[in-house]
């Protein structure tokens, strides 16, 4: 596969011939048509317009999937945005224009519990677009309502408790425009309605870091939270007498039509293969690839931070330092893809969409993300079909290429 990465190409009518589509759950030999950073219908361009592609991409036979959707990264190469506020605005776009890299078009920046002047400081200076980078959804607040004993890497003199309902959470973070994702405790939580609230406001509401029972669990979905943070980490394990959060998956008190998401972490080190093919096995349709990335993606072994706690990497695995708590990965997104798929033996296809269509459906944003449909944004990736990323676009244009040695 030979291309050249183009940046005036935006306005272009730009053909990929020679590919196979991630459609319709499937894959099948078509041409994408890009305009106007958009997918479009190519039908209307030939017989209304009467126009041809004013470029055609070979692509070698490659697989054209939607752009990764990272729904939980603390940072990467270097940047913990929970521990470098006084440089907020570069240390995204650094990590912006790095994920590229790895497939991911879209992504949460995750802040760990952290002192309210720090949300005070972060939050109004959160980019929203970085040029030539990933684009930024949302930030992902992951704390400070969880419970102190399943803390993991957060620091537990800086955990609250929601007392006061929306009012407790402005207060704390100052904002919630800027907020995607809020991770909770349910448990926590004496006033299930600030889950409604949140929810009216656009807000995804994650249940994690958490001793929650399963009927905590189902109280909190029947409110209105549809997303698991991180299964099997940082709550407690499965008991066949009360499975707590995991027995959400296969719980018969989920509202109808509600589909309950959750996170997993594919990097080999914090979710075993066995549990892997469980939470497949189990519920599929919720599964969702995250990477829960720290600083030191990208970066050798050493000392690094993550919010208000220093960690250390050591073979490949990253713990609180001096600890054997683990504090994140360092597994980028698309060796996660190729992590679940070996682990499953699930199809191309559902790896893809585990970290393509399930984030965009979480989040509610399918119309635009996570899919080739005409319309959407045209944000995607080329695949050789061992996974790896061969280049990376993002509103039709490309942002990144791989080496021949890549």
């Amino acid at each position: 596969m030979s291309l050249k990465c183009n940046p005036k190409s935006v306005r272009q009518l730009i053909q990929f011939t020679n590919c196979r589509l991630v459609r319709d759950h499937r894959l099948i030999e078509d041409d994408l048509w890009v305009r106007d950073g958009k997918i479009i219908n190519p039908e209307p361009v030939f017989y209304d317009e009467r126009s041809k592609a004013h470029r055609r991409i070979d692509c070698g036979g490659a697989i054209i999937a939607p752009g990764y959707i990272d729904l939980q990264i603390n940072g990467g190469y270097g940047v913990d945005f929970s521990y470098d506020k006084e440089t907020i605005e570069a240390g995204v776009k650094k990590v912006a224009t790095g994920l590229v890299q790895n497939g991911v078009t879209s992504f949460c920046p995750t802040l760990v519990t952290s002192p309210t002047d720090s949300y005070h400081s972060i939050l109004p200076r959160m980019p929203q677009h970085i040029e030539g980078g990933a684009g930024i959804l949302g930030v992902h607040a992951e704390g400070p309502f969880i419970n102190p004993q399943k803390k993991g890497a957060h620091p537990e003199n800086c955990i609250q408790t929601i007392d006061n309902g929306l009012d407790t959470l402005r207060a704390t973070y100052g904002q919630l425009e800027r907020i995607k994702i809020i991770t909770l405790a349910p448990e926590q939580v004496h006033d299930a309605g600030v889950i409604d609230q949140l929810v009216a406001t656009g807000i995804t509401v994650a249940l994690g870091h958490s001793m929650a029972s399963l009927s905590d669990g189902e109280r909190a979905v029947q409110h209105g939270a549809t997303l698991i943070t991180h299964l099997f980490n940082a709550m407690l394990p499965f008991h066949h007498r009360d499975p707590g959060l995991v027995g959400l998956l296969a719980s018969d008190a989920i509202p109808p039509g509600r589909t309950v998401y959750f996170g997993i972490i594919a990097d080999g080190v914090h979710t075993h293969p066995a549990a892997l093919r469980i939470a497949y096995r189990t519920h599929a349709e919720g599964l969702i690839l995250v990477t829960d990335a720290i600083s030191a993606l990208g970066l050798e072994d050493g000392v690094h931070h993550i919010g208000q706690l220093p960690l250390e990497v050591k073979g490949g695995k990253a713990f609180i330092a001096g600890t054997e708590t683990l504090c994140g990965s360092i597994a980028p997104m698309d060796e996660c893809v190729r992590i679940f798929k070996r682990a499953t033996d699930c199809t191309t296809v559902y790896a893809i969409e585990a970290a393509t269509l399930h984030p965009a459906r979480c989040l509610r944003i399918e119309r635009e993300k996570g899919t080739l449909d005409f319309g959407t944004d045209a944000d995607f990736i080329l695949l050789d079909d061992g996974l790896h990323v061969r280049s990376t676009w993002i509103a039709g244009v490309c942002v990144h290429q791989a080496t021949s040695n890549d």
